[in-house]
């Protein structure tokens, strides 16, 4: 009975999230200085092909806002958020700590770094950074800055003081950024003030193919590291008695949430609290930790949640538009801040039992 009840939960769960997909999509598209109908989106949607063609008519508008501004846009924060949101249950379950995640432990403040000492470094060179240079550049950052944390920790088995030598460490990354940004060229100084905030008002096609070439098949991995990561979720002891070998499975971990992480920071900026926030909302909804099931839901609900923040920020106050790091920051703040006061209430109420 339990198992039919669960059953339909995630069911009810997966579905929510797909219909709130969809109508993230259609809000989206239909939200702006210029309002398009729903069904003149569909038409569009469904028609491109004949509508290119001029076998079909259709405000030229319409289409050109639709085709070459708002779904790019969409499609990119739907992709990052989801990459984001999935690189934050990584971490947690690395860390095994639900307040881990890609910003807190460094590992956006160092793409971020890396990203500032090439734009700088390259900039008196070439007018603008090549793009697989800027992901390159953001996944060495990632790597290093989690690296560094991982040997600075190395000699406690504190999951906890490990973690804090992460946020540590994403200061340090943070203070290198602020220092190299005063030799910058003006310029320089206000492209990459703009990138740090987080936003995804520059995305193109171009950028929602390269990122979904990087994060789907990184997807389709970790979601074949199901029943590893379960096991290592219960403990290393339990994954050591079933053959696991834990090292080079933490090495795969940090490895694959790096990537992850780094594609969202190169094509978007450093973006905060979604990967900590998204996976803890998934895992209140489905009340499990099964990584078959969080793995997806953690996508698609940190694809939705993007979606809905990039919404509210380019149309709250309109004309003027915020970064979407800002959204995801006063949404998912509140989250973490609730998260660990309710973390402390259960410690104190265990010890004092």
């Amino acid at each position: 009975m339990n198992e039919r009840r669960n059953a339909l939960r995630y069911g009810a769960v997966f579905l929510c999230l797909a219909a709130l997909f969809l109508l993230s999509l259609v809000w989206s598209i239909n939200s702006g200085s210029v309002r398009i109908p729903v069904g003149e989106i569909w038409r569009i949607l469904l028609h491109r092909g004949a509508i290119e063609r001029g076998d079909m008519a259709a405000d030229a508008s319409a289409f050109n806002i639709i085709w070459k501004i708002r779904l790019p846009r969409l499609l990119l924060a739907a992709v990052l958020g989801g990459a984001l949101s999935l690189s934050g249950f990584l971490l947690q379950t690395f860390f095994r700590n639900p307040i881990a995640g890609p910003f807190v432990l460094g590992i956006s403040s160092g793409a971020k770094m890396f990203l500032a000492i090439v734009t700088i470094a390259l900039s008196a060179w070439m007018p603008a950074v090549p793009l697989a240079v800027t992901v390159t550049a953001a996944f060495l950052g990632s790597m290093l800055s989690m690296l560094a944390a991982l040997v600075l920790g190395g000699r406690t088995r504190s999951m906890s003081m490990l973690l804090v030598i992460g946020i540590m460490v994403s200061y340090i990354c943070s203070a290198v950024t602020d220092f190299l940004i005063n030799f910058a060229r003006e310029a320089d100084i206000v492209n990459l003030t703009n990138w740090s905030m987080g936003s995804f008002s520059a995305a193109s096609w171009r950028d929602v193919k390269i990122s979904a070439l990087i994060v789907l098949p990184t997807l389709a991995g970790v979601f074949l590291l199901s029943k590893p990561l379960s096991a290592y979720a219960l403990g290393e002891g339990y994954a050591l008695s079933v053959g696991l070998d834990v090292k080079r499975f933490r090495v795969v971990l940090i490895v694959l949430s790096s990537v992850l992480s780094a594609c969202v920071t190169a094509f978007a900026g450093p973006i905060s609290f979604v990967g900590i926030a998204v996976p803890h909302i998934c895992r209140i909804l489905l009340k499990s930790s099964k990584p078959i099931l969080m793995i997806p839901a953690s996508f698609l609900c940190g694809a939705v949640f993007c979606m809905a923040c990039d919404l509210v920020a380019r149309t709250v106050f309109s004309p003027t538009e915020l970064s979407v790091g800002t959204v995801t920051s006063a949404i998912g703040a509140p989250i973490v801040i609730w998260l660990m006061a309710s973390r402390h209430r259960e410690q104190g109420g265990g010890s004092n039992g």
